[in-house]
């Protein structure tokens, strides 16, 4: 009751402010996501990405290296594959010298404690632009799942540390989990993209890896039958419990600042780690807003991770994580 208390006293001064601060913010937070792409010595700019870029794997490795020593422990890793590999079945993605399980090899080889965690989906295979296998213009379940279970066990073979299915496809955690369990791959872990759901927000993601579904009559022309209806909350918690119960180590919710209500209803829900993806295309609105001079690119960029960790998530995949690294380790 006031005047015995006034909640103003914790915010006189920023050393008081800092003693009581609930929620911290640290380099440890973050996990990378990066683009690689055949070749040597390439760096693509992706336009609609500022600051963004494809790049080969001897440059991928420098940037994995610079990560570190910011203090960022773990990539998420994404590979532009050539035109002429891509087929309706994703054979190329458990190609065991594809580009993905080289890359995979390479980091930890430059770096053995970088925590890997390589995207599992079939999209950046596919002529179609899906995540799965399609066959009379549907996306077929059962058949994509046993494809993104080869995949993941040809990444663990790789040596990543985790895989991380962002497939949306029913029941692919138990079967992933099986998989690794029966092939001696106790020790890797499962990031499920559990509550993924089907935004715009992706727009420039899919400019970088050239994985947006084809405009044909007979293919669906957007991911709605297997991502999440934006309009739902309940049912974001359901995969995630379900992902749970199936295997998964930590779940995800995607995109981020638009979903946060999602992020604090399933990390009330579950008693595993929350990982939360800042999609790229709420990166590309804040470089340009910034770019106009419309916001303070780093203070929002601060405020916004901020607000991602306050609202439960134990890891921030984001395009941010270097440049929020400086700030933070000044």
């Amino acid at each position: 009751m006031f005047p015995l208390q006034r909640n103003r006293r914790l915010r006189t001064n920023e050393s008081i402010r800092s003693l009581v601060r609930e929620t911290s913010l640290s380099p440890q937070d973050f996990m990378l996501p990066m683009f690689v792409a055949e070749g040597k010595d390439v760096k693509v700019a992706i336009p609609s990405m500022p600051g963004i870029y494809r790049h080969s794997l001897d440059n991928t490795i420098k940037e994995v290296k610079e990560a570190w020593n910011l203090g960022i422990k773990a990539v998420n890793i994404y590979v532009k594959v050539s035109e002429n590999l891509k087929d309706n079945k994703g054979v190329e993605a458990w190609n065991k010298d594809g580009l993905m399980q080289q890359t995979i090899r390479a980091i930890k080889d430059a770096v053995p404690e970088m925590i890997v965690m390589p995207d599992v989906a079939l999209d950046p295979y596919s002529i179609y632009g899906h995540d799965g296998i399609i066959e009379n213009g549907q996306l077929i379940n059962d058949a994509t799942v046993d494809a993104l279970t080869r995949m993941s066990l040809s990444h663990a073979e790789a040596g990543a540390d985790f895989v991380a299915p962002s497939d949306m496809m029913d029941g692919r955690v138990l079967a992933i989990r099986k998989a690794l369990e029966e092939n001696g791959h106790h020790n890797v872990g499962i990031m499920s993209y559990s509550a993924k759901y089907a935004s715009a927000f992706y727009g420039p993601f899919r400019d970088a890896l050239d994985s947006a579904p084809v405009d044909s009559q007979n293919i669906p022309k957007d991911k709605k039958t297997y991502q999440m209806d934006y309009a739902n909350r309940i049912e974001g918690i359901r995969e995630a419990l379900l992902d749970v119960e199936e295997g998964a180590d930590i779940v995800m919710v995607k995109p981020g600042m638009a979903y946060l209500d999602i992020v604090r209803e399933v990390k009330n829900a579950v008693h595993v780690p929350i990982a939360v993806y800042q999609v790229s295309g709420e990166y590309a609105m804040v470089k340009a807003a910034a770019e106009k001079g419309w916001l303070d690119h780093d203070k929002i960029m601060i405020e916004q991770l901020y607000c991602i960790k306050r609202a439960g998530a134990s890891i921030i995949s984001t395009y941010f994580a270097k440049e929020a690294a400086l700030i933070l380790n000044k």
